[in-house]
C-alpha cells in the first residue's frame, strides 16, 4: 500500500504533532517524519509525506528521503494538493490519501484511490501503536467495537456499508 499524506494538514488536524509545531514549523515536520518511520518500522508500507511550499519553496520542487519515508515540497506556486493529486494519478499500487482537505479526498475517490481525514489516521496510527505494545488489549477492543464485552453478537438489524465505507475501513485494517 501506498500511503499519500498531506503533511501540514496533518500536523495541524494532530493533537501530539501540533504541540512540536507550537515551537517551530521545522519540529512539527520532524516529529510528523518521525512518527510515520516508527510506523513504518512496524507496517512496511509505502509512506509520501508532501509539505507545501507554494509561498516560500524552491524553483523546483524539492525531494529527499529520510528514515525510508519519502519526503516532497512543492515548488514555488503550486500547492502540495496539486503535488498529490499527481501522485494519484501516477499510482501504480493501492494507494491511501491522509487530507481533511474534501477537494482532495473526492479527486481520490473518483481516480480508485481510499481517502481517510487526517484525525482517522491519527487515531488509527495510535491505535496500531497501543495494540503493537499491548497485545492483549486488542481482544477487548474488538469486544468493544460490536457493542459487548460477554463475546455475544451485537442484537438488531444489520446495517450495510457503502462502497466507501468499505474501502475505508479495509485500508484502516491494513494500516
Amino acid at each position: 500500500m501506498h500511503i499519500i499524506i498531506d503533511g501540514y494538514n496533518l500536523i495541524r488536524q494532530s493533537a501530539t504533532l501540533r504541540r512540536f509545531e507550537r515551537f517551530s514549523l521545522e519540529r512539527g515536520r520532524q516529529a510528523l517524519i518521525s512518527a510515520m518511520a516508527s510506523y513504518n518500522k512496524r507496517c512496511r508500507h509505502r509512506i509520501t509525506v508532501v509539505f507545501d511550499g507554494w509561498e516560500g519553496g524552491g524553483e523546483a520542487e524539492e525531494r529527499d528521503r529520510q528514515d525510508g519515508i519519502e519526503i516532497i515540497y512543492s515548488r514555488r506556486g503550486e500547492k502540495a494538493d496539486d503535488v498529490i493529486k499527481r501522485l494519484v494519478q501516477a499510482k501504480s499500487a493501492e494507494t491511501l490519501v491522509v487530507s481533511s482537505d474534501r477537494d482532495i479526498a473526492v479527486f481520490a475517490g473518483r481516480r480508485g484511490a481510499t481517502a481517510i481525514s487526517s484525525p482517522d489516521f491519527d487515531a488509527a496510527i495510535s491505535k496500531t501503536a497501543m495494540q503493537a505494545s499491548h497485545a492483549g488489549q486488542a481482544a477487548d477492543e474488538k469486544d468493544e467495537e460490536r457493542g459487548t464485552t460477554d463475546g455475544r453478537k451485537k442484537k438488531g438489524p444489520a446495517r450495510r456499508h457503502s462502497r466507501k465505507e468499505k474501502s475505508l475501513l479495509a485500508a484502516i485494517k491494513k494500516l
